[in-house]
């Protein structure tokens, strides 16, 4: 059987799925390895008995990763030591920034330190303005700065970042050029490669960071993918924060288009399963082992952004709409100065894990806490390789109880366990309300879409909390990441600037452009079944920030690149997209998002976006039939203040229409349901479980 792989490093484990020509699917799932995450990789291959060889039974035939070698490594401020070129009188653009501050009263909280110290920021004589070149390029100054960078010890990326270089990119190519020939073995990256884009320190802040992380994934990525050509495999597709996946060689050329490389494969994983259950318009929930991932996805499409910021950073590039907050079953729970009971942001991790995994950790978690309410199962089994000890989990919230309770007299462990899920289920329900009710979309109106290791364990409370009657938990809920990498499409984004007003743009010319652009660089072997979608960045004039809208989907490029008729590059697409169209949609998200139209304001355009697909595979999924030797159990959980005594039913024991009704704890093979009072939960025609509430 020929399988699609995907593999998803997280924190605390490594995750994989494969699915087969056939439609049938393969988990597996081994601690991370946070020293090597390439040493996990294979051995979660290995453990599942794939190869990439034609002599065994499963042959891996495409390989998708998620990785968050890049997210770490920003997060840690580990990345390469790196340099800036700019504009002479522009070295501290990334260092000003803008006036918004990340809490608004607070005057001693200090913004993260800039990537590129004003040690190692250099300039260079040269303007340019909207019209063109005003001061030309001193290039004698340029080889100063050259010869000046060279004697540098360490130095392993450039970023060059001219002014006006999104709309005038000939001096931002020359000195580039330039430094790539004086700098060999350094990483040099220009701005409008990464984003031509208006807004100069969000330009600045994102091409840094490019270079800044692309050093590191890209030599993670070139050890991966020796290792897995020498057992066999082949060379990894890598997953974009977009949610579509890429060749190696592209990510490791551009490391900040991978900084939400993981969660991105979960809401792909999220909208695939859903859509087969006849559900579209969902919030995403992943609580992971290091964190907690949320996304809306509208219609089946994951919903994306140009606007993130990733541990204080802009990172301007398509990405899922995901948020994350410090609230995963690994995250540790502590007393602050105040004695108040917190969770987060930091992590057991992997090694040494929750105090329950008897690796050495010592201090409670959200996953000790659920183990001391009887949530999970004492001595249950995590990816083979660790046991749940729930003595150990109540020795460690013994040391956090003694610190809490009234006047320092202390509460139980229990009561310190119902306090810690409490705190991290309100740390979730806030993160939810932003993708949500901060989005102009009324979460009782949506499905909640609940994975990871931990996600069906908190569903049903951040549901009732936010009003919402459905909750989806997938069969493959532990493993969903890695299944939307395994399905994942190959994705490719094209942005040209574009400033005037609708109706004066040449909208036609514009996505020529882009379409000659995307035919160039996808394989013709992909082109019969490559879809693209037309966007546009628009706002009202006058406003100071645009949105996004899709004006055309589902079209594909011509065979050339101007096709008979003197149509555009892009067909169809091209040629049909009118002014009135963008206005039409542009007010339409407008609306949704704000609440308001202001009909008698032109529109403004700010730049076109096309974006090409090669779909993935979509297997039809099927519920398999109930296991009549799974062995069904009871089992005393706290619940409400009081402890009650529940059915326990493992997953496989459930065909299709067969229900439960709570409270009673579901247990899959690598994560646990919790069904609580109200809910009823039923396994649907495609094996997941639908929990409704009365």
């Amino acid at each position: 059987m020929a399988v699609w792989l995907g593999v998803d490093v997280g924190g605390t484990f490594t995750d994989l799925v494969a699915v087969g020509d056939d439609g049938r699917l393969l988990f597996g799932k081994v601690p991370s390895v946070p020293v090597d995450p390439s040493a996990a990789v294979l051995d979660a291959v290995r453990r599942a008995g794939l190869t990439g060889g034609r002599g065994g039974r499963e042959v891996v035939e495409r390989f998708a990763h998620g990785t968050t070698v890049a997210t770490n490594a920003l997060l840690e401020r580990r990345g390469a030591r790196t340099a800036l070129v700019t504009t002479h009188g522009f070295a501290d653009i990334i260092e000003i920034g803008r006036q918004n501050r990340p809490a608004l009263y607070d005057l001693t909280r200090d913004r993260p330190p800039s990537l590129v110290p004003r040690e190692l920021r250099y300039t260079v004589v040269e303007r340019c303005d909207p019209d063109g070149v005003v001061v030309p390029l001193d290039v004698e100054g340029l080889g100063d700065v050259a010869a000046a960078l060279a004697t540098l010890d360490g130095l392993q990326a450039v970023a060059v970042c001219l002014l006006f270089s999104f709309a005038h990119p000939e001096h931002e190519r020359q000195v580039a050029d330039l430094l790539r020939g004086a700098l060999p073995g350094v990483t040099v990256v220009s701005s409008h490669e990464v984003l031509p884009q208006f807004r100069e320190y969000e330009r600045f802040a994102t091409t840094v960071a490019d270079a800044y992380l692309t050093p590191k994934l890209s030599a993670y990525l070139g050890a991966l993918a020796r290792r897995c050509v020498a057992v066999g495999l082949p060379e990894p597709l890598v997953m974009q924060s977009s949610g579509g996946v890429v060749e190696l060689a592209v990510a490791a050329g551009h490391a900040a288009a991978c900084v939400l490389s993981g969660p991105a494969g979960g809401v792909v994983g999220a909208a695939y399963v859903a859509g087969r259950s006849g559900m579209t318009d969902l919030l995403t929930f992943d609580m992971g082992g290091t964190s907690t991932d949320v996304a809306p996805v509208l219609g089946g499409r994951a919903q994306t952004t140009a606007e993130s910021v990733l541990a204080g950073v802009p990172i301007m590039l398509p990405t899922v709409d995901v948020h994350s907050v410090s609230a995963g079953g690994g995250s540790v729970a502590w007393v602050d100065s105040g004695g108040a009971l917190r969770v987060g942001p930091r992590s057991a991790g992997a090694d040494p894990g929750p105090a329950c995994y008897g690796r050495g950790g010592g201090e409670p978690t959200v996953t000790d806490a659920d183990l001391a309410l009887g949530y999970l199962a004492d001595g249950a089994s995590l990816g083979g390789q660790v046991t749940l000890s729930r003595a150990s989990a109540e020795k460690a919230l013994a040391v956090l109880s003694a610190a809490l309770g009234p006047s320092g007299g202390g509460l139980s462990a229990v009561q310190a366990a119902a306090g810690v899920v409490a705190v991290a289920d309100a740390e979730m329900i806030r993160a939810l309300r932003v993708v949500s009710v901060e989005r102009g979309l009324d979460p009782r109106e949506l499905t909640l879409v609940a994975f990871g290791g931990a996600g069906g364990t908190h569903a049903c409370a951040l549901a009732e909390e936010l009003g919402m009657r459905r909750v989806l938990v997938p069969l493959a809920c532990g493993v969903l990441s890695a299944l939307g990498l395994a399905l994942g499409d190959v994705r490719r984004d094209y942005l040209r600037p574009l400033r005037g007003l609708l109706g004066e743009v040449d909208l036609a010319a514009a996505f020529a452009e882009l379409a000659r652009t995307a035919h160039a660089d996808v394989p013709a072997e992909d082109l019969p079944a490559l879809a693209v979608d037309l966007q546009m960045d628009c706002r009202y004039l006058g406003q100071s920030h645009e949105l996004t809208v899709v004006v055309a989907a589902g079209g594909g490029l011509p065979a050339g690149g101007q096709p008979a008729g003197g149509q555009p590059a892009g067909g169809q697409l091209a040629g049909a997209v009118t002014a009135g169209q963008v206005r039409a949609a542009f007010e339409t998200e407008h609306l949704r998002r704000y609440g308001h139209l202001a009909h008698d304001r032109d529109v403004e355009v700010v730049a076109a976006r096309l974006v090409a697909v090669v779909p993935g595979r979509r297997p039809e999924l099927t519920a398999p039939a109930a296991d009549s030797t799974a062995v069904r159990g009871r089992r005393s959980i706290h619940l409400g203040g009081t402890w009650r005594e529940v059915d326990v039913v493992p997953r496989g024991a459930l065909g299709p229409g067969d229900g439960v009704v709570g409270p009673a704890v579901i247990e899959f093979a690598e994560a646990t349901c919790l069904v609580r009072d109200g809910w009823y939960a039923e396994v649907d025609a495609v094996g997941s479980l639908l929990l409704t509430r009365d």
